[in-house]
């Protein structure tokens, strides 16, 4: 009893205590604001500052979220890292978690209900470029699982990167393997040295989780629930691109082209179709899609299909928590429920122990699998579909007793071979079996096309009577040989009530009747059957009505309520849908205006007007005494010409000027004299079924042209609050943060009260299907090798395009080498880029801005800065992110994400150019003036040039003048000096170059071996794998340069110039002396060995007494330094002694002094003032 813990103390919430020490605690509990008030002003102002920059930080602009309320797509949830991380076991491990279902194998997309409001699709990132890329710009959640026991790889660095340039979404860190790390201590350095580098990557605070060990199968059930539950919170940001346009993340895929076609031409291109969620915006029919790896494709149809895992209604799922049965999941590719979708078959996965099941065994087991249920329902299968039609039987007419037998040439009369040998005299038994009566009405739908079912039955079971008292008369006999029965007035009736209308049972009997409907008048059968079937009168519950046999007919009972019933059930048939017709229709506006129908409408017409196929009905017009044709609408009043006639004067026209929008409503308001037109009819009338006069047109017209004056009085006035800020308005002190939200708010309530009352075909129409719907996309002309080659352990993403997406022209970009990757790139060498949805090989320029006059080639990228990069590709929005490689290749052991930037301009007007220099040699020369040659090649080149600028090497600056006649290309120049004939000559000038247009998607969907994928290489490249020697050109190889000496003649001045220049400028130069100075005349002395070495000993004694002497100074040097240094502290001691002394002396004097002005009984005020 003891080792329990005890109880924590709980206070009291509320109660007389709980009151008390509130009471109590009034006077002393409270905010002091003195108390955490900044000493300093500066201090408080850096922390307001930093304040705000906190606040400032949360924010961030706001987008619009386009994905539904009501059904938004499932969150896409991708698991990513280098392989034998652990990814196909963390997802087992969260579908058990949120479905209860053990995935045996993991392909494709998984989606599972995680909730009442959010659904997660998992699909695993397998360790390929590209299907990285892809996962990159549709996920919107990734797992990234890094091996605790290993490290980070360069497969994650590379991840990251790709999800830097195409938006990064929300990113949690994983760590498994921990339980490879035996030591605790060892195992914490771990996760902080990894989170500390997380965290550099991602941004500060990151979330990261650690999975211990690996229990049967999967990771422990508390640290998925963790980490579960923390995915189904999480909030995610609408991302600019994918917010954008629509895409869809194909989780099955189905071949529909015909097999003969495939076996006749295996690489025809094929007709497939994908399912998925629709993501993103809204996607249309008339949309271009790309698929990542594929290419580029066209939509041939998009159906909705209901959702494969709904998420649970507000009615079925009231509790708190999901019930195990909304705990679905949907995963086409793996064997969830026992069966699993592949590109061109379904295979079923039936357990061992199957067998087939009563309804019994089947309450106490649990539910079959949907592999089982599918075999199960194949076992209940009776008889084929070919066994059912030849069961059938044929009428002529829908009336008619007896089926269609055929008659040979001899005259003999061939049975039906599915009827029995009995069939002439009894043309169904009592024992047949009731599938054929269901085949023979199915058969009779078929034909009509409209018959309700109820009406089937009660029809079959008319007819089937009236066969059985016509027997005798129709033995042996080809179609009707007694009186038309009327059984199809009657249907409905019950067989006593027929017999007792007519008066007998037997057929052969005449009947009367007091009209010719009783009869079968055509006309009127063929009215009363079309009312019969749209359900708009029962003969049953009439005959009901009637007590004796004399009354009236039963067609004149309640005729007018008949007719209106009639006459609202065609008007809702001839009511028109106009958007249908404006989006939907291939009708010209004419031809809807003249209430023309498509031919898939009149085709169907025709179909409700025939009775058979091989009779239709004509109907009859009916005209009316002028000859002209009847109408028989009554409910509009018609139109005569005559009456058009007043429309025609200015006067009418000015008087309902003011109803319309582009009406002058000022005039109107301003004259009230005259009358409106619509009050020229009269005034007010009373409603006697209402019993209140009702509004007249013109009062109504005055409210209406009075509301929407004061509508645009109220427009006017909230433009004038939102330019000069009125204080009264309270949106107006909305800071931009929040003003942009409530604009982004209120758009997306108009759009969606627009769309509010319009059905969902109509709506699919005008805006496309909207996202978060399940669809079926169908697909033409697709390339057969992405049937054949079919992976599903990569992913297939349909990415709707933009319409300004689908052409092609010169993308300028701002790029930038990443810091990681060895090699420079190089101007016209190959790049892949991954540029939105699409991947695709181009050859790059790159430039860099020359102080805004020029975009000047680069030949090479620059080092740690941006440049720009101009190619062909497919034109893409300004400020797409993108990035490079330079192959996709698993081999390359380094890092491949070459290049990284963002898109800025396309189809850009300013040219690239290169530096070029044309060079030439002087063949004439005239003081200032030179005739040049080598440089052009025809005098038409030159006069391009004419007046341009050149230079010298030697710095000489001159101009081109005009060409020469002879030789051809030489042209006069002049400069600013003489030049010589060695001068080389050289004119810079700039040579406008254009990007090649090359474009080669990346299509590894396509291959076999999909991270095979190879595009254009470099000519090393391709010599290198061939084993090609370099070609080494002559003019290529170095050589030694021989340079010849010149000699320059000596600068010789004029005598006469020399006597005019003054002193300073004379030239100084003196005459070769002719005698021999003492020096020159003076001989060598040769020194004896003995004096040498005597003087080498005197040399190096000197040497040494030098070197001595040195020494002796630099440590006198020393010395000095030290005692200067100890002489320096000292003195400091002996002024800080002084200080202290003074003090001392001081505050002893001041004491003195305050002794004495006590004891002498006056302070110190006093004695100031004397």
């Amino acid at each position: 009893m003891d080792d329990r813990p005890k109880k924590p103390h709980r206070p009291a919430q509320s109660g007389s205590k709980a009151e008390k020490k509130k009471e109590k605690g009034k006077g002393k509990s409270g905010f002091n604001e003195k108390a955490f008030a900044p000493r300093s002003g500066r201090r408080a102002e850096k922390q307001g500052r930093r304040t705000a920059e906190k606040d400032q930080t949360r924010l961030h602009v706001p987008l619009v979220d386009r994905t539904p309320d009501d059904a938004p797509p499932p969150v896409i949830v991708a698991i990513v890292g280098p392989p034998g991380v652990g990814k196909t076991t963390l997802i087992k491990s969260l579908v058990k978690r949120y479905t209860k279902h053990t995935l045996s194998e993991v392909k494709g997309p998984i989606t599972v209900v995680s909730g009442k409001k959010r659904r997660l699709t998992f699909i695993e990132c397998n360790n390929d470029l590209n299907s990285m890329i892809d996962i990159g710009k549709v996920a919107d959640l990734v797992l990234l699982m890094i091996d605790a026991s290993f490290g980070f790889e360069m497969e994650t660095f590379e991840f990251l990167n790709i999800l830097q340039s195409h938006g990064f979404p929300k990113v949690i860190g994983v760590l498994t393997h921990l339980d490879l790390i035996k030591k605790l201590a060892a195992q914490r350095a771990t996760k902080k040295l990894l989170k500390k580098r997380f965290w550099t990557e991602i941004y500060q605070g990151a979330k990261l989780f650690y999975l211990s060990g690996i229990l049967n199968g999967r990771y422990p059930d508390g640290e998925i629930h963790n980490l579960s539950r923390f995915i189904s919170v999480m909030k995610f940001r609408p991302l600019i691109f994918r917010n954008s346009h629509p895409y869809l993340l194909a989780d099955r895929i189905e071949d529909l082209t015909p097999r003969e076609q495939v076996r006749l031409h295996p690489k025809a291109d094929r007709t497939i179709t994908l399912y998925g969620y629709l993501r993103g915006t809204n996607l249309r029919e008339t949309t271009k899609v790309h698929i990542p790896g594929a290419g580029d494709l066209s939509i041939k149809s998009i159906k909705l299909l209901n959702d494969p895992c709904p998420l649970p209604t507000a009615e079925s799922e009231k509790r708190r928590k999901l019930s195990e049965k909304h705990k679905l999941v949907h995963a086409p590719m793996s064997d969830v429920g026992g069966i699993m979708y592949d590109k061109d078959a379904v295979y079923i996965n039936v357990p061992g122990s199957f067998s087939r099941r009563t309804g019994e065994e089947d309450n106490n087991d649990a539910l079959p699998g949907e592999g089982e249920q599918m075999v199960m329902d194949l076992q209940d299968v009776t008889s084929t579909l070919a066994d059912k039609i030849a069961k059938s039987h044929i009428r002529l007419l829908d009336s008619s007793t007896k089926q269609l037998s055929i008659v040979d040439r001899n005259g003999n009369q061939q049975d039906d071979p599915s009827e029995p040998e009995d069939s002439g005299t009894e043309s169904m038994s009592e024992d047949e079996e009731p599938g054929e009566d269901e085949d023979e009405d199915d058969w009779e739908m078929e034909d009509e096309g409209e018959r309700e079912e109820g009406e089937e039955g009660e029809e079959s079971g008319i007819e089937s009577a009236a066969e059985n008292e016509l027997t005798q008369l129709e033995k042996r006999v080809e179609g009707r040989t007694a009186h038309r029965q009327t059984t199809r007035l009657m249907r409905g009736l019950p067989p006593d009530s027929t017999s007792s209308r007519f008066g007998s049972n037997r057929p052969h009997d005449v009947a009367y009747a007091e009209s010719d409907s009783d009869l079968g008048d055509p006309e009127f059968g063929e009215r009363h059957r079309q009312e019969d079937e749209e359900g708009l009168m029962d003969l049953s519950d009439e005959e009901d009505t009637t007590d004796d046999e004399d009354a009236a007919p039963q067609w004149k009972y309640n005729l007018a309520e008949k007719a209106l019933t009639s006459f609202n059930a065609r008007n809702r048939k001839r009511r028109r849908d106009l958007t249908k017709l404006i989006y939907s229709s291939k009708l010209t506006p004419e031809q809807i205006v003249a209430d023309a129908l498509e031919p898939k409408m009149q085709d169907e017409d025709k179909n409700s007007e025939e009775v058979d196929d091989l009779f239709t009905i004509k109907r009859r017009e009916i005209f009316d005494l002028d000859g002209r044709t009847e109408v028989l609408d009554r409910s509009k009043e018609e139109m005569r010409l005559d009456r058009l006639a007043e429309w025609e004067s200015e006067e009418m026209l000015d008087s309902i000027r003011h109803l319309f929008i582009t009406g002058d409503n000022q005039n109107h308001s301003g004259d009230t004299r005259e009358e409106p037109y619509e009050d020229m009819e009269g005034d007010g009338f009373v409603d006697l079924e209402a019993g209140e006069t009702a509004v007249t047109p013109a009062e109504s017209t005055e409210e209406s042209s009075a509301a929407a004056l004061s509508a645009k009085k109220e427009v006017l006035k909230r433009k004038f609050d939102e330019q000069y800020d009125d204080p009264d308005d309270p949106d107006s002190k909305l800071d931009f943060y929040h003003e942009k939200k409530e604009e982004i708010s209120r758009q997306l309530h108009l759009n969606r009260a627009e769309f509010e009352g319009v059905d969902a075909e109509t709506r699919a129409l005008v805006e496309g299907y909207r996202p978060g719907s399940y669809v079926r996309v169908e697909l033409d002309q697709v390339p057969y090798e992405l049937v054949d080659n079919f992976d599903p352990a990569y992913p297939i993403i349909v990415g709707g395009l933009l319409p300004s997406e689908e052409r092609f022209g010169f993308i300028q970009v701002r790029i930038k080498r990443h810091r990681w990757f060895a090699r420079t790139l190089k101007t016209n060498d190959p790049l892949i880029f991954s540029l939105g949805w699409r991947r695709f090989q181009s050859i790059p320029i790159y430039s860099l801005d020359d102080h805004s006059i020029r975009m000047r080639m680069l030949k090479y990228t620059p080092e740690h800065m941006h440049c720009y990069a101009t190619f062909y590709g497919p034109v893409s929005l300004p400020n797409t992110g993108f990035c490079s490689f330079n192959s996709l290749e698993d081999g390359t052991a380094a890092f491949r994400v070459s290049a990284t930037g963002v898109v800025l301009d396309v189809d850009r007007t300013t040219k690239i150019v290169k530096k070029l220099k044309l060079t030439g040699t002087p063949y004439k020369i005239y003081k200032n003036t030179a005739f040049v040659r080598d440089m052009f090649n025809s005098s038409l080149e030159i006069a391009k040039f004419e007046g341009a600028n050149i230079r010298t090497v030697s710095g000489i600056r001159g101009q081109i003048k005009r060409a020469l006649s002879k030789p051809e290309g030489a042209f006069r120049a002049t400069f600013e000096d003489k030049v010589l004939m060695s001068d080389i000559i050289f004119l810079r000038a700039w040579y406008s170059i254009q990007p090649r247009k090359f474009y080669n998607p990346v299509t590894s969907l396509l291959l076999s071996d999909k991270a095979r994928w190879a595009g254009m290489r470099l000519t090393g490249q391709v010599r290198r794998e061939q084993g090609i020697k370099t070609p080494l050109p002559i003019n290529s190889s170095y050589r030694p340069i021989e340079r010849i000496h010149r000699r320059f003649n000596p600068l010789k001045i004029p005598t006469k110039l020399q006597s005019e220049l003054p002193y300073a400028s004379k030239p100084k130069q003196m005459k070769a002396q002719r005698r021999q100075t003492y020096l020159q005349k003076r001989s060598a002395v040769v020194l004896e060995p003995e004096e040498k070495k005597a003087i080498q000993i005197m040399q190096e004694m000197r040497a040494l007494t030098k070197d001595q002497a040195q020494k002796r100074k630099d440590k006198q040097a020393e010395r000095r330094d030290a005692y200067r240094k100890k002489a320096a502290r000292e003195a400091d001691k002996k002024d800080d002694k002084r200080k202290e002394e003074r003090k001392e002396y001081m505050r002893l004097a001041g004491q003195k002094q305050k002794r004495e002005d006590s004891q002498a009984g006056r302070g110190p005020k006093r004695r100031k003032r004397e």
